[in-house]
């Protein structure tokens, strides 16, 4: 297993590379003019093509595109990612707590969807055509049919300003208040997690299903094994193959899913920073968080694949 990771990572590096090159390309095609958004709306007419100037310098897009992208690397690879025209600092300031606060909204979620959407999954399997796997499917029917935006406006509209229990939007302002964290977390948290279950307990449950179905499940219960032990150390574990693709791939989708409800409830992270960067034309912000949210992916891809080694023996990683 070790041979085959040093070699998917150095399989990566092409990968993102690519990646780069592609983004930093579309993001340069894009209209908009960032350092015309940086003037000052009270310069002077005549004062305006010396400041342009003078931004585009220090910005280094007076230069070729090809020379933008090799200093971009350049600076990639010391750690720097930029300087953001809309906040005017450097990026990685910018996105540091954001992406705190990304990682806090969707730890939640991916605990929560998880759990939930694997007993939900295997109860409907169990119970099938019973009135538990009716309720889930119409549950995932549902959950699949409607977007993140309404489903985050209806729980808004119930809990926030009829039911007055927890805040419509926005974050504490105590950041050591656990209470108050909890309570702007609700919204958000419910939201994303409705939208993650709709897909995954109907994946967990046909996945379940196939599993029940195969020869080595009527053999392990005509040798007298309890359902629990048939049901959870049989037919689960070689149901994960499946459960583990769409799992794992919840984490990049989670990352950007997030967009919408981050705009919904006022939260700070990636995704509402990514909103507005696009909105101010702010091209390093865009390029960055591209580039992790690419990265994200790869990187699921490749612990998707280590993870089908450890849970089927039988697998083996060339």
């Amino acid at each position: 297993m070790i041979k085959y990771s040093i070699k998917r990572i150095f399989s990566l590096i092409p990968v993102i590379f690519a990646i780069s090159i592609v983004l930093f390309g579309l993001n340069k095609l894009m209209p908009g003019d960032p350092v015309a958004m940086m003037i000052p709306t009270n310069t002077r007419p005549d004062q305006y093509e010396l400041v342009y100037a003078a931004i585009e310098e220090n910005l280094g897009l007076d230069k070729p595109v090809p020379v933008q992208y090799v200093n971009w690397v350049r600076n990639i690879a010391q750690g720097e990612l930029g300087y953001s025209t809309t906040y005017n600092k450097p990026v990685k300031d910018v996105l540091a707590e954001p992406l705190k606060n990304t990682i806090i909204l969707n730890g939640f979620v991916l605990l929560f969807s998880l759990t939930i959407s694997i007993f939900a999954g295997i109860w409907s399997a169990i119970k099938r055509g019973k009135f538990v796997d009716q309720f889930w499917q119409v549950f995932s029917l549902i959950g699949m049919s409607m977007p993140s935006f309404f489903i985050g406006l209806c729980l808004i509209s119930i809990f926030a300003f009829k039911l007055k229990w927890v805040p419509s939007n926005g974050m504490p302002t105590d950041l050591g208040d656990l209470g108050a964290w909890a309570r702007y977390l609700v919204l958000p948290v419910a939201t994303l997690t409705i939208m993650s279950l709709a897909g995954t307990i109907r994946y967990v449950r046909n996945a379940m299903l196939d599993a029940l179905s195969q020869d080595y499940i009527r053999t392990a219960r005509s040798k007298g094994l309890s359902e629990k032990v048939v049901i959870y150390s049989h037919a689960f574990r070689n149901a994960l193959i499946p459960i583990i693709t769409v799992v794992i791939a919840q984490i990049g989708t989670l990352f950007s899913g997030s967009m919408v409800a981050e705009q919904i409830f006022s939260w700070n992270g990636l995704g509402r920073v990514l909103v507005t960067a696009l909105n101010r034309r702010d091209s390093m912000t865009v390029i960055a968080l591209n580039m992790f949210y690419a990265i994200i992916y790869l990187v699921s891809n490749f612990v998707c694949d280590l993870a089908y080694a450890l849970v089927d023996p039988r697998i083996k990683l060339d």
